[in-house]
């Protein structure tokens, strides 16, 4: 099962944001891979996890649906981390991460 350690990030609209994934497995990146997806505002995170979890070859990061991402960090295997920096959007609300 797959579980980050943080379920909320809080940031101010405007502010340069830095999220570093750790991948804490032992399974090979082919069988176990990790990447963080911040989605923009109004994606639709059920139908972005379904596009995903068939663009292996993308490292499930669907081309059709690239619009919809606000960040997204590198496929990691294991004991790998990666880091994204970007500027919080300035219009207030939830913004999905998976």
């Amino acid at each position: 099962m797959r579980k980050f350690t943080v379920n909320k990030i809080e940031a101010v609209a405007g502010s340069e944001l830095t999220i570093t994934l750790k991948n804490v497995g032992t399974l090979p990146k082919a069988a176990m891979g990790h990447n963080l997806v911040v989605l923009k505002k109004g994606a639709n995170p059920m139908a972005f996890s379904q596009a995903a979890a068939a663009a292996a070859a993308t490292e499930y990061i669907p081309a059709a649906m690239k619009d919809q991402i606000l960040a997204a960090t590198k496929l990691l295997g294991p004991k790998e981390e990666d880091s994204i920096t970007f500027t919080v959007p300035s219009e207030p609300g939830e913004y999905v991460y998976l």
